[in-house]
């Protein structure tokens, strides 16, 4: 039987109308400016209303929309959005063409482009702009991301349809998207550009002006199997700055637009330095939805975001502490604790935990992450061991505010580092909850390793906790800063910290100068971190930093459609509608009112198909449904047939039944996942990772030879002094072969490392150098014995 195509059809069959998106990229220095134009044509004999739902990073100020029909610009306005919304509706009853753009009520990085009266043959583009600040990888790479993947976000057991025009729009296989992409970028900047990389095909990179501008445009015929990421390099990237951007001269004086607005970047040289007593509570919540079961990447099918979670899982747990307490939760539709409490860390609650993972797996249903938060801060505090939260998801939930709010009315009490693990996952949950609580967000896309990540957040979460942190002016007399960040509360070693603020009174001559210092104490020893720089603003059509300026004081207090107190709304409102950045509370709105006659005919409605994450197994003869999501509105070509007395169900994709289990939600079975799933214990890193013992040492043991890639017996007889202790020979050797044979994975294995030397200090007493010694004979290493010093 041949089925209909997959998602090409609107509701009535006929073509979807959206031709092309075209993106047009500006990164200068460490911030982005983008255009995005959608082109539309409706060819059908009836009018049209249109509905496209697409992504977006949390982080973007979303700051001018407009549309162009029949040669005609029509420039939208802002306004708050039950406002925008009824104006809508009104424009399209009188047969009036209408555009409305707005961000998603409970999804703060998913918006909704809505076309009202389209006329039969008419042609329309609509263009929005927005600007963002990038992030900076821990190799330096500045970061951008192009969201082209739309996951559907799992919606509640029992939530009802919200309020509004906005519709969520059925998602199809990336290879079946109707519309085409296009990107094309310029880079420039006065530090010098080392190189650009992308994750898709691109033409030819061209580097112009003695490398401190380069022009990149993605090749033709994107695929829509993974959201388009640039990594731009620079020469310098560590060194602080200030940026005083010229305000708006026909805006009201003494407005956040009128005045002059700056940027300012720090690299706080926070001294790497361990706590005085190892404690802390680490608790570390795990998605195991249905979703986790989806691969990694799609160029790699076999490593599934479940199996790298559960590996970086046993990298932390053997990078704790002696001494510290935690626990492990799973979540889905329901969530499970490893432990009632948490526990002390020893040996055996290690091995426990550790079974426990390895038997781990992705069967817990939706993505419903509130439940579990909740469970885990109604738990008391434990005393002298500070809250570690690390959250690991792939982010597709539809209560995101809601989460973020549960996080930022604990923020006091905790950290909250938060990990988007593959294509697709929310930036507005993932960045979000890590701002609400003083920690800091990680995505994991790609080839990219999930452990380096997690145990550089590990560390971080390890280093003694930075006081008294202050921002201080020095300006000109009758010259002020007003801060539009949130005060800084957490900086760590290595990381970027980005503060806005807007400069009130009376601008001096050009030459004049100001000076802004961070400070801070820590473990008792004051610090402090000056960055002078000119008081002559520069001017930018874009007013990007006015914009970023009033996106970073939005986010501070809006925390949703509905969940947004009356007084911060009030604040909201007012910062959006002035300087034209998008909210929750407001929406773009254009009206054409200028056609000869109305819209005539009965009006149809259109849901533009959003690209969603399927791929083939040619592993099982046939296709087989791969990637996963939360419930989504079916499709043509997707079937779901009656559940049967065990529990599961039958999905037919393209014309194949195959079986999903219940608690899944349109993933593939966990069958079909243990012959997918890469197995890693032949890999020597895990295995001798997996020796190692809660206090950092190692047996002598045939677990430990196997790693080493050696035979026990010559191991034991290249033991240098027959009395010493077998566990001290056995970990000098792991410690040494580590440095040997993985020094491009420190960053993984730093902290296993250090419990690890530390353990040789207390235990290998005299015989230690004669150990070292051996070990570097023994292996024929290279490795400096310096790495055992204190």
């Amino acid at each position: 039987m041949v089925s209909p195509p997959c998602g090409l059809l609107t509701r009535q069959k006929e073509p979807v109308p959206l031709k092309s998106i075209s993106v047009t990229l500006s990164i200068r220095d460490f911030v982005a400016g983008v255009s995005a134009t959608l082109n539309y044509e409706n060819e059908q004999a009836v009018p049209l209303e249109v509905f496209f739902v697409f992504p977006m990073d949390e982080d973007s100020a979303v700051h001018s929309f407009e549309a162009l029909v029949d040669g005609k610009k029509i420039v939208a306005e802002l306004k708050e959005k039950s406002e925008a919304r009824t104006n809508y509706e009104d424009a399209i009853s009188q047969g009036h063409q209408a555009f409305l753009l707005e961000e998603d009520d409970e999804v703060g990085d998913t918006f909704s482009c809505n076309v009202g009266n389209l006329a039969p043959g008419a042609k329309a583009a609509l263009t929005l702009k927005y600007v963002q600040e990038l992030p900076l990888e821990a190799d330096g790479a500045l970061r951008y991301v192009l969201p082209a993947i739309l996951n559907p976000r799992y919606k509640l057991s029992g939530e009802g349809v919200g309020g509004g025009l906005h519709v969520k729009t059925p998602p199809i296989p990336a290879k079946d998207v109707p519309y085409t992409l296009s990107l094309a970028a310029t880079v420039s900047s006065q530090h010098g550009i080392k190189s650009v990389q992308c994750n898709c095909p691109v033409g030819p990179i061209q580097y112009l002006d003695d490398k401190t501008s380069a022009q990149i445009s993605l090749a033709d015929g994107h695929k829509f199997d993974r959201d388009v990421e640039l990594l731009v390099y620079y020469s310098e990237v560590h060194t602080p700055s200030v940026a005083v951007e010229m305000g708006e001269p026909a805006a009201k004086a003494d407005s956040l637009m009128g005045d002059p607005s700056t940027m300012v970047s720090f690299y706080p040289n926070i001294p790497e330095a361990q706590s005085p007593t190892a404690c802390g509570e680490f608790v570390f919540l795990m998605d195991r939805s249905g979703s986790m079961h989806c691969p990694m990447n799609h160029q790699d099918p076999s490593r599934l975001r479940i199996g790298a979670a559960k590996e970086t899982l046993i990298w932390l747990l053997k990078s704790l502490p002696m001494g510290c307490y935690f626990n492990i939760y799973g979540f889905g539709s329901t969530f499970e604790a490893f432990f009632p409490e948490s526990v002390k860390y020893t040996q055996e609650t290690m091995e426990e935990a550790l079974k426990r993972v390895k038997s781990m797996d992705a069967n817990l249903g939706g993505t419903e992450i509130l439940a579990p938060l909740k469970a885990i801060y109604s738990k008391a505090p434990i005393p002298g061991h500070p809250l570690q939260l690390f959250v690991f998801t792939d982010g597709e939930v539809n209560d995101t505010f809601s989460v973020v709010g549960e996080v930022k009315r604990n923020g006091q009490r905790h950290r909250c580092f938060s990990f988007g693990i593959g294509e697709g996952a929310s930036t507005s949950l993932i960045k979000g909850i890590a701002r609400a609580s003083g920690g800091a967000a990680e995505f994991i896309t790609g080839n990219e390793r999930m452990q380096s990540k997690a145990l550089r957040a590990l560390k971080r979460s390890l280093q003694p906790v930075v006081e008294d942190i202050s921002l201080s002016w020095d300006l000109p007399a009758g010259l002020s800063a007003k801060l539009l960040s949130p005060e800084p509360t957490v900086i760590f070693q290595g990381q970027r910290l980005i503060v806005y603020a807007q400069l009130t009174g009376t601008m001096p001559p050009a030459e004049a100068t100001g000076k802004v210092c961070l400070k801070y104490t820590l473990q008792g020893k004051q610090f402090e971190n000056p960055v002078a720089f000119s008081l002559q603003p520069k001017s930018d059509a874009n007013l990007t930093i006015h914009r970023l300026a009033a996106k970073s004081f939005i986010q501070t207090k809006d925390v949703g459609f509905h969940e947004t107190p009356a007084n911060d709304k009030k604040d909201v409102l007012k910062i959006s509608l002035e300087c034209g950045v998008i909210s929750s509370h407001t929406a773009f709105i254009a009206i054409n009112k200028d056609l000869n006659k109305p819209v005539q005919g009965p009006l149809t409605r259109s849901d533009v198909p959003s690209p969603m994450l399927f791929a083939q197994c040619a592993a099982f003869g046939s296709p087989r449904l791969m990637m996963c999501s939360a419930p989504a509105p079916p499709m043509p070509g997707l079937k779901l047939a009656k559940r049967r007395s065990g529990g599961s169900m039958k999905v037919q994709v393209l014309g194949e039944q195959i079986d999903v289990d219940r608690g899944v939600s349109m993933a593939y079975s966990s069958t079909d996942v243990t012959d997918l799933e890469t197995n890693h214990t032949d890999d020597p890193l895990v295995q001798l990772i997996s020796l190692q013992k809660a206090d950092g040492s190692w047996d002598l043991n045939e677990g430990l030879a196997t790693a080493l890639g050696m035979s026990l017996g010559d191991i034991q007889a290249a033991l240098p002094v027959k009395s010493a202790d077998s566990s001290g020979w056995a970990t000098v050797l792991a410690v040494t072969w580590l440095h040997d044979k993985h020094k491009d994975k420190k960053g993984e294995w730093e902290l296993l490392e250090r419990k690890a030397v530390a353990w040789i200090h207390s235990h290998a007493g005299s015989a230690r150098d004669g150990l070292v010694k051996a070990a570097v004979d023994f292996l024929k290493s290279s490795v400096d014995p310096a790495v055992f010093a204190p």
